[in-house]
């Protein structure tokens, strides 16, 4: 015997339970600083790749676009959000800063 097809109403659906995402670690003694620069419209498209979490002021996306990567941060204030982005690199190299940027060997 075959179950009925049985359809809820998108607002019947339950959703599942928030997720809070990745924190960067504090940074470290010592830590590499990257270079924060104005963003450059360079691309059409962007996707972002790993995000940090949005319960935090400042956030981190690990963005590819045109065959490289960079890193988008945006700071929320009162005077509303500030973007800058990092250089973009070959997909290697920016993976190992996002690396060091979550755990707070960069920033």
């Amino acid at each position: 015997m075959d179950q009925p097809d049985v359809r809820r109403s998108p607002a019947e659906i339950p959703l599942p339970p928030p997720y809070h995402g990745l924190h960067p670690a504090p940074v470290m003694r010592g830590f590499e600083p990257i270079v924060w620069l104005s963003p450059t419209r360079r691309s059409d498209v962007v996707r972002v790749r790993r995000h940090t979490c949005e319960c935090v002021p400042i956030i981190y996306e690990l963005c590819h676009s045109g065959g490289l990567l960079f890193i988008r941060r945006t700071v929320r204030n009162a005077e509303g959000p500030s973007i800058h982005e990092s250089e973009r690199l070959i997909t290697v190299r920016m993976e190992a800063l996002w690396e060091r940027l979550i755990t707070g060997q960069a920033r």
